[in-house]
């Protein structure tokens, strides 16, 4: 290694098997090279003291959060090794701090975030939701009319990350087939019909980029039977879903174009709320009332799509290095225009 090379400040980071396949690691090297950054891949199952020192943390560990969350032991040492490296060095960026991180794996958590949140007023909301904490049919109907919610509505795991089943999800339409929901603890959420259009957010610091992809069709409450399926495969860029295909009376229908300005508030008030860099945005826009709903936040997800990532990650941890503030600036920029 060259002396200026030696010079160059450490980047830890740790990424499952799966998203690490995924990485250009040619041009990420080469970019952090660029801004005075060596990359160096952290082994969990050793002290991160002897790996070190590190001047930046970036990972992807909510499926060893979640899990540790739900008790897995070796889970859970792997977290306590990395808050006591964390604790041991403040000033350490870690992107993104594992407690603000953890509330995103609980989606009532994150959807409660946004109804907290001064979205409202931007015409910006959440579906209706309610968590299910029974088997009962009985005990979930009466929460589900407690919480007005109709069909069809879906049903989704409550917990966003840390296993297989966290993207399996389904259309329930009638009350019929109310024992469908899935193990509890789920969350019911009303359905909002969106012309099969669902719009990405990826946020880097305070640059975003917005991918257009695939979403459901149009449906509404009738009595067939419940519909099974994984958000992942509905929602890839080049997913051919027979689910997104919208019936022939629904093709009329005028799509909403979406506002710039709307993305950016959602983008802001978020940053601000969570205290993150690195996340992604699932909206959608009604069809009859233009209202935007966020269905879903997604901590560190694939970029798919997003231009020069590298270059505005490194630009980002760059700026973090030198103010030492995660919290956004005033100048949320889009780095594009919506991308199909």
């Amino acid at each position: 290694m060259s002396d200026s090379e030696t010079n160059l400040k450490l980047i830890g980071y740790w990424m499952s098997k799966k998203k690490l396949h995924k990485i250009n690691w040619t041009e990420f090297r080469n970019t952090s090279r660029k801004y005075g950054y060596e990359l160096k891949e952290v082994d969990l199952e050793r002290p991160l003291e002897t790996q070190g020192p590190f001047t930046v943390f970036l990972h992807k560990l909510t499926d060893i959060i979640a899990l540790a969350s739900q008790g897995d032991s070796k889970s859970q040492n792997v977290i306590d090794r990395v808050e006591q490296y964390i604790k041991n060095h403040p000033d350490l960026i870690v992107l993104d701090p594992l407690d603000n991180v953890r509330i995103l794996l609980d989606r009532c958590r994150s959807y409660n975030i946004i109804i907290e949140s001064n979205l409202a007023q931007y015409g910006v909301f959440t579906p209706k939701f309610v968590e299910l904490q029974s088997s009962n049919s009985t005990d979930n109907l009466y929460k589900l009319k407690e919480a007005d919610i109709g069909y069809p509505f879906l049903c989704k795991p409550s917990v966003a990350h840390g296993s297989t089943s966290a993207h399996k999800m389904s259309i329930i339409f009638h009350e019929k087939y109310i024992s469908d929901c899935f193990k509890p603890p789920c969350v019911a959420q009303k359905f909002i019909p969106h012309n099969a259009i669902l719009y990405k957010i990826f946020v880097v610091g305070d640059k975003f980029f917005i991918v257009e992809r695939p979403s459901l069709k149009n449906f509404y409450a009738c009595e067939r039977e419940t519909i099974f399926f994984n958000s992942h495969d509905i929602s890839k860029a080049a997913s051919q879903s027979t689910l997104s295909v919208l019936d022939p009376e629904d093709l009329q229908l005028q799509i909403v174009q979406p506002e710039m300005s709307v993305f950016k508030c959602i983008v802001a008030t978020l940053r601000q709320a969570l205290g993150m860099c690195l996340f992604g945005v699932d909206v959608i826009i009604e069809n009859n009332t233009r209202k935007y709903y966020i269905i879903d936040i997604n901590a560190y997800p694939g970029y798919d799509g997003y231009p020069d990532f590298f270059n505005d990650l490194m630009q980002h941890i760059h700026q973090l290095s030198n103010n030492g503030s995660q919290l956004p600036s005033e100048d949320i920029q889009c780095t594009s225009t919506i991308n199909q």
